[in-house]
Formats: C-alpha cells, structure tokens, sequence
C-alpha cells in the first residue's frame, strides 16, 4: 500500500454507528444531488481521464491503490480524474468468519460525499441484494445474512439506523457512468457493472439511463435495473445494438469472471477484474476513448507501488 493513501475512515469515528450511518446518507445525497447525475447515469463531458475498475469485493490493497491512481483527496497527486466504483461489498477474507465489507463500502461513501462529480458509484448486483434480499450464495456463505450480520457485530443493538442508512446509499446509487462523444467521434465510454442478457433483453426498457430509477425497476428478474446488472453473455449483436441506442464506442463492465484480469467481448466491451491477484484498472483519456482490444491502457494493481 502506498505511503500518500489516506484511508477515508480516518475522516470520522467509524466505530460510531451515528457516524456511519451519517456519512451513508450525506453519500446518497451526493449521489442524486451531484451536477453530473442525469437521470439513472453519471453523465460527464469528453475532458480529462477516468480510471474504470471492476469488482472489488472488499480488496483493501487493490482499493487503495485505485484511488491513489485516480488522485482522490487524501493522496499527493495534483491531478484529479473520474474514478467508478462498484461491487466493492461481500468480501472472501472474512474476520473470525464475520463479513465486514460495510467498512469497504463506507470508504467508497465517504469519497463520494468528498468528490461528488469525480467518484461514481456505480450499482451492482452484489448491492442490489441488500435491499431486495436476492439469495447469493458464495462459497457455502449466504453473502447478504453475512454482510448483515457483520454490521450488527460492529455496531450492535444500533445496526438497524446503519443498514438502513446503506440501503439509501444504495438506492442512490446511478447503473452507469456515461461520457459525451468526442469532437468528431463516434461515441463515449459508458461503464457499468453489467448490461441486460439476451434472456431478458425483451423485459429490458432501454430508456431507464435516461429517467430516475423506479422501486419497481429493482424487482428480481423484472426491473430493468435488476436486468442492466445482472446480465450475462452479451452476444456481439447485442453489445452493436445497445451501443447504437446510447451512442458508445466502448463498454466498461464488471460482474463476469476474466482470469487474467480483462476480458475483451468484441466487437466494443471489456470486462474488469479488480478484486483478484491479476486484478486490473482501466485508464481512458476521454478526449480520445479507446476500441476494446490490445492497445487498452491497463494497469497491473498487484504491481503499483
């Protein structure tokens, strides 16, 4: 871990349950509230640079690394980029057998409420599960029982403000960050934990990016927000399609497994591991954003100093 890294906890007392629960609900209002909320997205201009990264699964070490790559307050760097987030909760290294990735996940909202136009949490389905109660079973762990269960082993008899306060947080939470095309380009980068399957592309209202999520759009299997995030084997018809509808040139997505770290879906997605050994970030100059293929600018974050 690199001596510039701040942990953000050290911004307040996260033992409190009245802290925590504070900073969930000032990050849920930063969310809905920043000048780049539009609708479901992030929306920013084609100016400056974004590190993408995929699911953190509560990876300490890879987490600190990609805040100090994207120059978030607490490091020494002088220039700031966009920096997404997403699926950062229910963590393989439990303590004792307790899963304390709500810690993981207040990190990301005390960015968030720091630099609301430059850190974009995006939603997944790992935090979708905590508020419509979906049954993911990781390894023998009921992962959603073993998140709860951690934030009542930290905060006790006070845990119910806490995880309600989570819940907000993850209500706030945009299904994707999206840029403008560039001067003469022919689309912009949207990053997003996953798009909608070609199982449930039928069931799929592709004008959600453009509106403000509905409760109904959370409901397993039905909603669209629940469909965007847990989709899976995108055909490359799909992947042209959605992308002529939202005009992208690249997809950034997360929630399928690559082994080397990044995966390219052609013909215009990349799938990102950040969580494990091989894990990666993606950094994109969003003046001139890249095809998916070789030339990505990748970054090893087992091997940042």
């Amino acid at each position: 871990m690199t001596d510039s890294w701040t942990d953000p906890l050290t911004d307040f007392d996260a033992r409190s349950p009245i802290e925590a629960a504070r900073v969930f609900h000032e990050a849920a209002e930063a969310n809905l509230n920043a000048a780049c909320r539009r609708g479901a997205v992030d929306h920013i201009s084609a100016q400056g640079t974004l590190l993408a990264t995929g699911d953190l699964h509560d990876n300490p070490i890879h987490f600190a690394r990609v805040v100090q790559l994207a120059g978030l307050p607490g490091t020494d760097s002088k220039r700031p980029h966009h920096v997404t987030l997403h699926e950062v909760i229910h963590s393989e290294r439990l303590v004792g057998g307790v899963d304390l990735s709500h810690r993981a996940l207040l990190r990301v909202a005390a960015l968030k409420r720091k630099d609301p136009e430059e850190v974009h949490t995006l939603l997944a389905n790992h935090e979708l599960s905590q508020i419509v109660g979906a049954g993911i079973v990781k390894d023998g762990v009921r992962v959603v029982d073993a998140f709860n269960e951690g934030v009542e082993y930290a905060y006790g008899g006070e845990a119910g403000p806490v995880l309600e306060a989570i819940a907000a947080f993850i209500r706030s939470m945009p299904l994707a960050l999206r840029s403008d095309a560039p001067e003469g380009g022919a689309g912009g980068v949207l990053c997003a934990h996953s798009l909608p399957g070609p199982d449930l592309i039928d069931r799929f209202d592709p004008d959600i990016l453009d509106r403000d999520i509905e409760e109904s759009d959370y409901e397993p299997r039905k909603g669209s927000a629940h469909i965007m995030v847990w989709g899976r084997r995108h055909s490359p018809e799909l992947l042209q399609q959605l992308a002529e509808r939202w005009g992208v040139k690249l997809f950034v997505l997360g929630h399928e497994h690559a082994p080397n770290g990044w995966e390219v879906r052609p013909p215009n997605a990349v799938i990102l591991n950040s969580d494990q050994e091989t894990g990666v970030a993606l950094k994109i100059d969003l003046a001139d954003p890249p095809d998916a293929g070789p030339e990505l600018n990748l970054v090893q974050l087992a091997s940042v100093d």
